[in-house]
């Protein structure tokens, strides 16, 4: 739902006509707002949107903010900027609950509590085939195929079509290679698919083995388990021992993997979301463990965005993820958490919109109890983790401003900011002290990298690092045309000169340090379209590999006169400096790549050296396509014949 398309009701109308005329009066708004639901947003003097929250009643929300109520001190510094309130009403709170969610993705506020996620959940997919095929699968779902899940990560998903392989035989082949097979692959030979694609097995037995897994993954394993005993003994009775001897060792897997998986002794079979949430020294893990009929599938982690987070955020932290988190996935019925949470008409709202009653359960008690213990310690260290990975970022951060002296610049833009985000005043004798926290974090570098393959497929990369991370949202590439064939010095000028001077400059805020992964050549070509574009030299810093390329031994190479700079492989702003342009030459190759593929008409596997036709065709087969070799991880690779660990950590990076 999008507020552009939301017709405008009288209320909003005169809301925003009389922001426009006079400064906000806020009892005659309040007075006259609807008591429907839906969703408001907290707007600033330069119109940038603070807050968007939604409201089972508008008025009786928004008034709270302004009543003399104690607020947390994050809400209460909002309150001090707000000059304007939008409201949108809705139908329902459902769609209320989508909108907020919708504006809060594309208006990004600063005072709301985000959570972001690149990737999208993982699901096991049985396609619509005769003979269906299981697979890995990430996207939207459609009802061509049976999609289970979403699984918390990869691992999860591999790990249940493994079992989907050992226990009921289904074939992971992609169906150009099923189509054409004249004999049983490998995956037939060691026992992990019943070989359809050869008639080993019929529709209708295949059918059978296809809805016995679907009831696995729904978590019925009682009865699966019943009907692969009753098939033993039938057979057995028959004389049949052979076909006797294949469900007694289906059995025998399913029990092992039952025995593995269970986290509940007590065999329950729950569909569930365990929803842990801690905060510690500014900074805010939810670990989420999802269990779907009473198998633990995994953990999933999300640090959110938090602006001034305090220890007693948690509850705050847990609405918001359940507003955000169930929008585009399916929510189970049972909700586990660790927090007191008084939110009954989100709850309502999450049931309305999921089609059924979802219960939310803060004292658990037996086997649930143990899945929470058990997601409250991963979040736990999960959180310490991030803390160390926190302070350690913040370091090396405050070592590049030191060591390219970027103090000043960067606590003068501080001293722009609002009264309430700027740096306190400094004693006199203080004035030495580094710059704060929150200044570091501006900090932005952008850096370029050229790849190509003897001139063909040319391409150039250019990676951000601000917050004390790289920032692969903000990542760019960009394919350069109309040059000499390995021309890097004339790719470089092409790509600084669409970034800084094209249409793209006007909608991307300038970086403190661009960094060129090159030497003086590379520098003196940027310097020139630097000059041509009036932008200031010192931004400019070349990363001139040492010997044997080593890291540790790069030159900094300045172009606004300063002398180059050698660290030694023990700093720290170096190591940031070379984590940043690793990444920038890993993008740019990554890209070259696939565009040479695309060009060449041929597969990714070809451009790793020492992968032939027989290995790219032992792969294939293997692994059922690209997909799945891409999916695969070391140790699945090993098992390719004729694929060394050299060769399989070699074809591992090249996807990763």
């Amino acid at each position: 739902m999008n507020p552009a398309n939301e017709p405008a009701s009288d209320s909003t109308s005169k809301a925003d006509t009389a922001a426009q005329a006079a400064p906000f009066d806020i009892p005659a708004f309040l007075k006259q707002l609807t008591t429907r639901p839906g969703v408001y947003r907290m707007i600033d003097a330069q119109g940038t949107v603070l807050y968007v929250g939604k409201a089972k009643n508008l008025k009786k929300r928004v008034s709270s903010y302004f009543q003399k109520t104690s607020q947390s001190p994050r809400i209460a510094l909002m309150i001090q900027r707000i000059q304007q309130v939008e409201v949108t009403p809705t139908r329902t709170e459902v769609e209320a609950l989508l909108l907020e969610n919708n504006l809060i993705k594309r208006l990004d506020p600063r005072y709301n509590i985000l959570f972001r996620d690149d990737k999208t959940y993982p699901y096991v997919r049985l396609s619509g085939h005769a003979f269906p095929r299981v697979s890995y699968y990430r996207g939207a779902v459609d009802k061509r195929s049976q999609f289970f899940g979403p699984y918390p990560n990869v691992w999860a998903v591999r790990e249940s079509i493994q079992i989907l392989q050992r226990v009921f035989l289904l074939r992971t082949c992609e169906d150009s290679v099923f189509a054409h097979r004249s004999r049983p692959c490998l995956q037939a030979q060691i026992n992990r698919c019943s070989a359809p694609c050869v008639g080993h097995i019929s529709q209708a037995d295949y059918a059978k083995e296809v809805e016995a897994a679907g009831r696995f993954l729904h978590g019925d394993y009682q009865s699966v388990m019943a009907d692969l005993e009753a098939k033993m003994y039938e057979c057995s009775d028959l004389q049949e021992y052979e076909k006797a001897a294949f469900y007694r060792n289906q059995i025998a897997s399913l029990s092992q993997v039952l025995q593995k998986q269970f986290v509940d002794t007590t065999g329950s079979t729950d569909d569930a979301d365990v929803i842990a949430v801690l905060v510690k020294q500014g900074v805010v893990c939810v670990n989420v463990a999802m269990v779907r009929g009473g198998r633990h599938l995994g953990d999933r982690q999300f640090f959110p965005s938090v602006r001034d987070a305090s220890d007693d955020l948690a509850v705050e932290v847990l609405e918001a993820y359940l507003s955000q988190a169930y929008i585009d996935i399916p929510m189970p019925s049972l909700l586990i958490v660790n927090q007191d949470l008084d939110a009954p008409e989100l709850i309502l709202a999450l049931g309305e919109q999921a089609g059924r009653k979802i219960n939310v359960v803060r004292q658990p008690q037996g086997g649930r109890r143990a899945w929470l213990n058990m997601t409250v310690d991963n979040a736990r260290i999960a959180l310490e983790r991030r803390i160390a990975e926190k302070d350690t970022a913040e370091f090396r951060t405050r070592h590049l401003v030191e060591v390219l002296g970027l103090q000043q610049v960067l606590e003068e833009e501080q001293g722009r900011m609002p009264l309430e985000e700027a740096a306190p005043p400094v004693a006199e004798e203080d004035k030495t002290l580094p710059p704060r926290q929150d200044t570091l974090a501006a900090l932005r570098v952008e850096c370029f990298d050229i790849s190509h393959t003897a001139g063909e497929a040319t391409q150039a990369s250019c990676v951000v690092f601000h917050s004390h991370t790289l920032q692969n949202r903000e990542y760019r590439r960009y394919n350069i045309n109309d040059i000499t064939p390995g021309d890097d010095y004339a790719a470089m000028k092409q790509v600084l000169m669409r970034r800084y001077g094209g249409d793209s400059a006007k909608d991307q805020p300038m970086p403190h340090v661009v960094l060129i992964d090159g030497g003086k050549g590379q520098i003196s070509s940027a310097k020139e379209v630097f000059q041509a574009l009036g932008l200031p030299l010192h931004l400019l810093v070349g990363v001139q590999k040492g010997e044997n390329r080593k890291v540790g031994l790069e030159t900094l190479v300045f172009c606004d006169g300063r002398p180059a700079l050698e660290l030694g492989e023990t700093s720290s702003a170096l190591m940031l400096i070379a984590q940043i342009r690793d990444e920038a030459h890993r993008f740019a190759i990554t890209g070259m790549r696939a565009k040479r593929a695309k060009a060449r008409h041929t597969s990714e596997l070809d451009t790793i050296e020492g992968i032939g036709a027989k290995r790219k065709q032992k792969l294939l087969a293997r692994f059922g396509g690209l997909r799945g070799v891409k999916d695969a991880s070391v140790e699945d690779l090993l098992g390719v014949e004729g694929i060394s660990k050299t060769l399989a950590e070699e074809i591992y990076k090249a996807f990763h």
